[in-house]
């Protein structure tokens, strides 16, 4: 939307810059986006909230003004002549009352269509208007000016002389402004003459009663349709006009007589004409708004700065609501002296505390504090307006949220951690510092991907988004899965990715297990290409290392590793704490990662958070170096391919030689001497005391036993 900072002048006596107004109302909820100049004056570009359709125009934005400088807001009074009587008001009839609360109409004869003036078209290109003639000028013209949409209509085309706003009939169509001829549905709310549709309430004109060049009756619409009704024929249609924005978000129900007579006004000024009547106002039914009781302690309480309540009065007042200092003095605004006089004297109290309960008010506590209190009448323009907190809201963003001190919110308590945050940030921390990144994927999966990739019993959604997301998650490998193929479909072929959530199953009926777990992807290359060496990819071992660097975090008792199948047969492993399973991890099957377009080696780790959490973690221990020299003995064994290293450790840590501070493969080899289905490997043990240099017979002795516990698992020895 487009606002014209000299437009707004001429409602608001307005002193300052236009920069510094654009700042100002943007501080005050009404936000310009930018300024531009055109022809030779400026414009704002402005944002205004979908529930502020009132400012949706010059005099709704110049409202604003008056509210923000406390300056008087200039009336828009329409100054017609006298209307030419007639014997019979022009026959309107609203036969829907839900979609149509009010209809406002007046006829102008004896108009001559033309060019509009100078004036009206350097006013129309604020918006991009190129100006169609003076009566439909009039009504665009209008609308820029106070937000109310209108329609012009060739009263001679009018069949019967009349019109009905009504629903649609079946098997009806129109043929709208652009040329499109439309079929209606039963419940699109139309505009109709005694025929056929003319128009669709609230989106646009029919063609056939159009204003045209010969056209020398008009008839001049206005009205209030719900909400609602337009919404739901403009999405069905596909159509959104400037008045339908308008009346989607809520038109002013008190406007429809001063747009019909500022239509009337522009239109007499520019394509002359008489008047023929009165304008014709039927009402269906009231769009009735409630006051609000506005209480002086809630403003301090939530906006914690005492605001007095002549700044409040003032500020509502220039806002264009209406206040009263006590329930009775509303219920009394506006009544006949007659009327008043009874109320006076017979039974106002009972009134007075009728009218208080529709509003949820005990009178007896709004007495004891109407001093400092206000009952507040709602505009008919302002429908985002229904609670006390809504017009606290407004008090506070025309008294400037500058304004307001810098404090803290009020503190109540300190500020309790979830009991593993700790831990989660160690795992995260770890894993961003091995070169992952964090990222989130959907909870929703498709039911073919949560069978493919679990065992577990899905959960279904009983009211799925769609096919792709139709039940809950049973692991966390799908998502992963996506992202990584994301990824590399956008050119990233080195990537390194981790998730924490939770996955759910349902063991039983009408049961659900939730279970927090830990996923790890990764694919491309471990060590890119560099100076010091050649490329090389990211491998399983690669995952491992990640997967026991995150583990040494925690305190896992005697943690081993075991080959599985459950990703890649030879190239999948678990790791176990103390028996229980911690992690799972591999490659993804090549035939998985076909079926998903991936074409690199895609490595997959599943760790299971909540037994993850479940242990302590880590603390840090001092142990000082041993000032005695270590002793290094190689072994050569050959083994059988079945034979782990995890095996092999175990069987020298069984030993428990306390001297024994480590024992690793230094080399392996096959092939060659060694048989088909066996390997050898050069095993390193170093032995180290803390009180003294070790002897030659100790080391010889401890060696011995070693090769003793490896020939126990068919081990062969080739030499020492």
């Amino acid at each position: 939307m487009r606002v014209s900072p000299n437009w707004l002048r001429e409602f608001v006596d307005i002193k300052v810059s236009d920069r510094q107004l654009a700042d100002d109302l943007t501080l005050a909820g009404i936000a310009v986006e930018s300024l531009r100049e055109q022809d030779g004056q400026t414009l704002f570009e402005m944002e205004i909230g979908t529930n502020r359709p009132d400012a949706m125009c010059h005099y709704g934005v110049a409202r604003e003004c008056s509210a923000i400088y406390d300056l008087a807001l200039k009336p828009i009074a329409p100054e017609l002549p006298k209307a030419k009587p007639v014997a019979a008001p022009f026959p309107l009839e609203i036969q829907d009352a839900k979609g149509c609360a009010r209809y406002t109409a007046r006829v102008v004869r004896n108009v001559k269509i033309a060019p509009s003036p100078a004036a009206i078209l350097d006013r129309l290109k604020i918006d991009d208007h190129g100006g169609v003639g003076n009566a439909v000028d009039a009504s665009n013209y209008t609308l820029m000016e106070i937000g109310h949409p209108t329609h012009a209509f060739d009263l001679d085309k009018l069949a019967g002389g009349k019109i009905i706003v009504r629903r649609a009939r079946a098997g009806e169509t129109l043929k709208t402004l652009d040329g499109v001829d439309r079929k209606l549905d039963a419940e699109d709310l139309i505009i109709a003459d005694a025929v056929r549709p003319v128009a669709l309430a609230g989106i646009m004109g029919g063609l056939d009663t159009a204003i045209s060049a010969s056209t020398k009756n008009i008839l001049i619409e206005s009205a209030w349709f719900d909400p609602a009704t337009v919404r739901k024929t403009a999405r069905r249609l596909g159509m959104h006009t400037d008045a339908s924005h308008i009346f989607e978000r809520g038109a002013d129900w008190g406007a429809t007589v001063l747009a019909c007579n500022r239509v009337a006004e522009l239109v007499l000024q520019t394509a002359g004409g008489e008047l023929e009547g009165e304008p014709v106002d039927v009402v269906a039914r009231h769009v009735v708004r409630y006051s609000v009781w506005l209480r002086h302690k809630e403003v301090l309480r939530y906006l914690g700065q005492d605001i007095p309540v002549a700044g409040i009065t003032r500020i509502l007042k220039r806002l264009g609501f209406a206040l009263y200092n006590s329930v009775e003095e509303s219920l009394l605004q506006g009544l006949p002296a007659a009327q008043i006089k009874t109320l006076r004297s017979e039974d106002w109290q009972e009134k007075a505390r009728a009218k208080a309960k529709e509003m949820g008010i005990e009178l007896p506590n709004w007495h004891a504090d109407k001093e400092n209190d206000l009952i507040v009448d709602l505009p008919t323009w302002r429908l985002d307006i229904e609670r006390e907190i809504d017009l606290i809201e407004e008090i506070a963003r025309i008294y400037g949220y500058n304004k307001f001190a810098n404090t803290l919110p009020a503190f109540s308590g300190g500020v309790v951690a979830l009991p593993n945050a700790d831990k989660q940030s160690k795992v995260r921390s770890l894993l961003l510092a091995l070169g992952y990144n964090e990222a989130i994927s959907p909870t929703f999966i498709s039911h073919s991907d949560a069978t493919a990739l679990s065992s577990s019993a899905v959960v279904p959604l009983a009211n799925p988004l769609s096919e792709e997301q139709s039940v809950m998650r049973t692991s966390l490998v799908p998502g992963m899965l996506n992202m990584l193929a994301w990824n590399l479909n956008r050119g990233t072929s080195d990537v390194r990715l981790f998730e924490m959530g939770h996955v759910f199953s349902a063991p039983a009926e009408e049961t659900t297990v939730e279970t927090a777990m830990l996923c790890l992807g990764a694919t491309g290359n471990a060590v890119g290409p560099n100076v010091h060496g050649p490329t090389r990819a990211y491998s399983f071992f690669d995952l491992k290392g990640d997967i026991e660097a995150a583990l040494e975090a925690f305190e896992t008792g005697n943690l081993t590793f075991e080959k599985t199948d459950h990703y890649h047969p030879g190239r999948s492993a678990r790791a176990m704490a103390d028996g229980i399973t911690i992690a799972e991890f591999g490659q993804v099957h090549p035939d998985l990662a076909a079926a998903r377009k991936l074409k690199q080696e895609i490595y997959i780790a599943e760790i299971y958070l909540d037994r993850l959490l479940a242990l302590p973690l880590r603390v840090p221990r001092y142990q000082p170096l041993s000032r005695f020299p270590a002793v290094d003995r190689d072994f050569s064994f050959t083994f059988a391919d079945a034979v782990s290293f995890e095996q092999i450790h175990s069987a020298a840590s069984a030993l428990n030689i306390a001297e024994l501070k480590s024992f690793t493969p230094a080399e392996i080899f096959r092939g060659g001497a060694v048989p088909a289905g066996k390997y050898s490997v050069l095993l390193r043990a170093q032995f180290q005391s803390d009180e003294r240099t070790l002897r030659d017979d100790e080391v010889a002795q401890w060696s011995a036993r070693i090769i003793k516990a490896l020939e126990g698992i068919d081990g062969s020895l080739r030499s020492q």
